[in-house]
């Protein structure tokens, strides 16, 4: 299935993809973009069923990766490096793992190729609870979304995919209903056959429990090359809180590879 991806692109030289996370777009890594656009062409993407991109009634992670895959091969990119935070660092082991020979090394932001349990209840209750107030502002919104979520970061950064509609009212702009719906989907652990044997930096936040040691055999396992770096002093959204130094971290890997 032919789904349209927006993308964005800045900068010259070899090939990065940088993938967002869960609720998020391609805008949520921009600072790392513009930190890589003197030395790389950076790619911006929004995920299926996030963003301005497409919508997608099957996104499992296989799924999701098809899609990205078949948009590099559309862009005739050839080898490129992949970035990606939470659900986008998934799609990113998941295209490593399927097409090796496609990707020339791999940044995983804060996730582990392993299953999670179900964690975004309460988001999921925001959200749907904006959706059926038909909202007539971002603050009423926003005053919402504080009645069932205490994280205030959480709440700001939902608010970045909220738009205001022609009839007035505020609605998100990814496909929630499919997000539901691929939900447990997009949990799982990457399929695979084999393993990749590129250079993999696995980047975990110092205060975050989504990569624990019990995860290290899985890592190993699939990545055997791979290197962890742990950010202190932050959690999973480590990109936004600590942006200049996850930029460094990035950079220094990528140069390495070059």
């Amino acid at each position: 299935m032919s789904v349209k991806i927006h993308h964005s692109v800045v900068g010259d030289g070899p090939n990065v993809v940088l993938l967002h996370g869960l609720f998020g777009m391609g805008s949520n890594l921009g600072a790392l973009a513009r930190a890589l656009q003197d030395d790389y062409r950076v790619h911006s993407i929004d995920l299926p069923n996030h963003g301005r991109s497409g919508w997608l009634e099957d996104a499992g992670l296989a799924a999701l990766a098809g899609v990205i895959t078949g948009w590099l091969e559309d862009s005739e990119l050839g080898n490129v490096a992949l970035v990606g935070h939470s659900l986008g660092g998934k799609i990113a082991m998941q295209i490593a793992l399927a097409d090796p020979a496609r990707v020339d090394s791999l940044v995983v932001a804060d996730i582990a190729p392993v299953e999670y349990p179900s964690h975004h209840d309460q988001v999921f209750a925001a959200l749907d609870a904006v959706c059926d107030a038909a909202c007539q502002s971002r603050a009423e919104a926003a005053e919402l979304m504080a009645g069932i979520l205490r994280e205030e970061d959480v709440i700001q950064f939902l608010l970045m995919s909220l738009y205001r509609t022609p009839d007035g009212t505020y609605q998100w702009r990814f496909n929630l209903k499919g997000l539901k719906e691929n939900y447990v989907a997009v949990r799982h652990a990457p399929e695979a056959s084999g393993m990749y044997g590129g250079e993999v930096l696995f980047v975990k936040g110092g205060d975050s429990d989504y990569i624990l040691p019990e995860h290290e055999p899985q890592i190993r396992a699939l990545f055997p090359s791979a290197s962890v770096k742990i950010m202190q002093n932050c959690g999973h959204w480590l990109h936004a809180q600590q942006p200049r130094l996850f930029n460094s971290i990035v950079k220094r890997f990528l140069d390495a590879q070059r």
